[in-house]
């Protein structure tokens, strides 16, 4: 069993044995962890430990005056009591006011919280209601490091548009993981207010971040070389895919007629699956003008069986675009 120092006073009428022995030893002093089990925090930042069946291993708080040397917890063999009172009264220029704004990974959020500290020990911990908007926001940093990008299809899109265009040696930022993961701190802190947690930055979208990466001029060159949509013939606004190979849009065979020069984006054949009128895909095709002189003969011989009411000329070159049956 723990030997425990003498209840008698030792040193004047209002100075307890604990408190003599926490003047000792100030790196002993001794919280006691959650739990059942008699373990310590001591003040110096080591762990300890005393029998179960000790009459002090309930104490919250303690000084321990004769440690083993185990680890990775010491054996308590010798330990006084110290009420909490007393040991403010007698370190009070010690104990500070610690803010604490950290990711947590077990809670995967932030957390913000005040706590009074004497050395490793918290005497008090509460929460941080009123924390710093910047300081929460660092600390997200930290949780975005570890919960990894998670990119909406609209930003996977805009990105696939900036690296094409970057690949062509334009100055344009580099978007890939690796690099905004190095400089997260410069173009997402600005924009984490309010999110703190796991489930704020799964909702969160990166492509307002992304975005203000570029300046106006880049925004213009990005919108020339790689714009997000192809105008059709028709003046109709169509998606274009950067996700692949090569950029690619889908769209409606009728609604190319009387294109004769293929359509490209920054230099590179744009990608076209044309479409029958139930938006079944019936041919794909980077060189238009050559598939108006070969295999668009076969398309129309089936598209005019399928499809009557819809037409299909015989020369597409001179025809109309179209998205309209026949009368």
């Amino acid at each position: 069993e723990t030997k425990r120092l003498s209840r008698g006073r030792a040193q004047g009428p209002e100075m307890s044995p604990g408190a003599m022995a926490a003047l000792a030893y100030p790196d002993r002093i001794g919280l006691r962890r959650p739990g059942d089990d008699p373990r310590w925090l001591l003040s110096g930042g080591r762990g300890a430990v005393m029998a179960a069946n000790d009459a002090l291993a309930g104490a919250r708080l303690i000084v321990a005056t004769d440690l083993s040397d185990d680890v990775p917890e010491a054996k308590i063999r010798m330990a006084a009591r110290i009420e909490e009172a007393e040991l403010r009264e007698i370190f009070a220029d010690r104990i500070e006011e610690v803010a604490l704004c950290d990711w947590s990974k077990r809670e995967n959020r932030v957390v913000a919280r005040l706590q009074e500290r004497l050395g490793a020990l918290a005497l008090s911990d509460r929460i941080w209601r009123d924390a710093p908007e910047e300081a929460v926001a660092r600390a997200m940093l930290t949780g975005v490091r570890q919960l990894g990008l998670r990119p909406s299809p609209a930003a996977e899109r805009f990105r696939a548009r900036v690296m094409l265009v970057r690949a062509g040696g334009t100055d344009l930022p580099d978007l890939s993981d690796a690099a905004l993961m190095e400089t997260l701190e410069d173009w997402l802190l600005p924009f984490l207010g309010g999110v703190r947690s796991a489930g704020d930055w799964k909702g969160f979208d990166l492509l307002g971040p992304w975005k203000a990466m570029l300046d106006w001029d880049q925004t213009q060159t990005l919108d020339r070389e790689a714009p997000p949509g192809f105008t059709t013939p028709l003046g109709r606004q169509v998606p274009i895919d950067y996700g692949g190979a090569v950029p690619e849009v889908s769209l409606r065979l009728q609604e190319v007629f009387g294109v004769t020069r293929h359509p490209t984006v920054g230099g590179t054949p744009l990608k076209m699956t044309l479409l029958s009128p139930a938006g079944r895909p019936v041919q794909v095709t980077d060189d238009l003008p050559g598939f108006w002189a070969s295999s668009y003969s076969d398309v129309r011989k089936d598209m005019r069986g399928r499809y009557p009411r819809h037409p299909w000329p015989e020369d597409p070159t001179e025809a109309a675009p179209t998205l309209r049956a026949k009368p």
